[in-house]
C-alpha cells in the first residue's frame, strides 16, 4: 500500500485546518478520496491521543465553556425523511472549555446537548485542572446539574443568563432572537463578578465554525458521517493549541499554559501521527 510522504501530509493537514473539504483536498492534490479519508482519521486518532495525554495537571484559573450546533448528513428534523442517511445522522454539539487567560481549549466532547453529554464533558474537563477555577456557563441547566459531583463544591461557578428576545425575519429561522440583556447569576464558592463572562468562549466557536466546515452553519457543509466529525475537531483543536500564534498573546495558548515549550508547526503535528502509528504497529505485534 502507498504510503503518503510527511511534506504532503503537512499540505493536506493545512488544507484541512483552512477548511477545505475531502473533495476539494482530493482535486488540489490528485490523492483519493479514500487517502485523505483516511489520514482525517488518524490524524483525528493521533491528535485526540495526544491532547488527553497532555492536557493534565493544568493551573487554569478562568474557565468558560459552551456548546455550538452543528449536524451529520440531514439535520434532526429531516433524519426520518432521508433514505440515504448513515448511523449516527442528527444534530450534534461541540461542548468546549476554553482558558479564558491563556485561550487555551483543553477540553472537548461531540454529542447530544443533554445531561449525560454534560456530565461527560464537565467530568473531563474536571480531571484536567490542578487547581480551583472560576468557572462559567450560560444559562443551560445541564451544566448546572453537571458540576456539583466532579468538582464537589471545590469551584467558584457562575452562570451568565442571556435573555432574547423575538426571532423575526429570514434570521429566526438558524438562530435566537436579538439579546437584550443579560444576569449573573452565582452557583457555588465566590466567583469574582468582573469574570462571569463567555465572551471568550463564544469567539472560540467563531473561530472553530470559520476553521472547521463541517461546523460553518446552515449550508453543504456538514459530516457525511459522525465518526468524521470528531476526527476534524481533534485536527483543529490541535493546530489551534500548539500551532496558531493568538494574536494577543504573541504566542500560542499551549505555550501560554505552559503546555508546551515552542512553536509548533505542520510538520511537529505529522511527527506526533507519525509516533502514533508507530505505537499502533507495536501492539498488533
Amino acid at each position: 500500500m502507498n504510503k503518503l510522504s510527511s511534506g504532503a501530509r503537512s499540505r493536506m493537514l493545512g488544507m484541512m485546518i483552512e477548511g477545505m473539504s475531502i473533495g476539494a483536498i482530493s482535486r488540489v492534490t490528485g490523492a483519493s478520496k479514500n487517502t485523505i479519508a483516511k489520514l482525517l482519521a488518524d490524524a483525528g486518532e493521533a491528535f485526540s491521543d495526544y491532547q488527553d495525554r497532555t492536557m493534565r495537571g493544568l493551573t487554569c484559573k478562568h474557565i468558560q465553556v459552551d456548546e455550538t450546533w452543528s449536524f451529520v448528513y440531514p439535520k434532526q428534523r429531516n433524519v426520518a425523511g432521508t433514505k440515504a442517511a448513515l448511523k449516527g445522522a442528527a444534530d450534534v454539539w461541540a461542548w468546549t472549555a476554553i482558558d479564558a487567560d491563556t485561550k487555551l481549549i483543553p477540553s472537548w466532547f461531540l454529542g447530544a446537548r443533554d445531561i449525560a453529554a454534560a456530565q461527560h464533558f464537565i467530568g473531563d474537563l474536571a480531571l484536567r485542572l490542578a487547581n480551583r477555577v472560576q468557572l462559567t456557563s450560560d444559562g443551560h441547566k445541564p451544566c448546572l446539574q453537571a458540576v456539583e459531583q466532579p468538582f464537589e463544591a471545590d469551584i467558584d461557578y457562575a452562570m451568565l443568563v442571556k435573555i432574547y428576545g423575538e426571532q423575526s425575519g429570514a434570521k429566526g429561522r438558524y438562530s435566537a432572537g436579538e439579546c437584550i440583556g443579560a444576569g449573573q447569576r452565582r452557583v457555588e464558592g465566590r466567583p469574582d463578578p468582573t469574570h462571569i463572562i463567555t465572551s471568550s468562549a463564544e469567539r472560540a466557536n467563531v473561530s472553530m465554525r470559520m476553521g472547521t466546515r463541517r461546523f460553518t452553519g446552515p449550508a453543504n457543509a456538514f459530516s457525511k458521517k459522525a465518526e468524521n466529525c470528531p476526527h476534524a475537531l481533534a485536527i483543529y483543536f490541535m493546530h489551534y493549541n500548539f500551532a496558531r500564534i493568538h494574536q494577543t498573546l504573541r504566542c500560542t495558548p499551549a505555550m501560554a499554559a505552559g503546555v508546551s515549550a515552542k512553536l509548533w508547526g505542520l510538520s511537529d503535528m505529522v511527527v506526533v501521527l507519525e509516533e502514533w502509528e508507530k505505537s499502533q504497529a507495536q501492539a498488533l505485534n
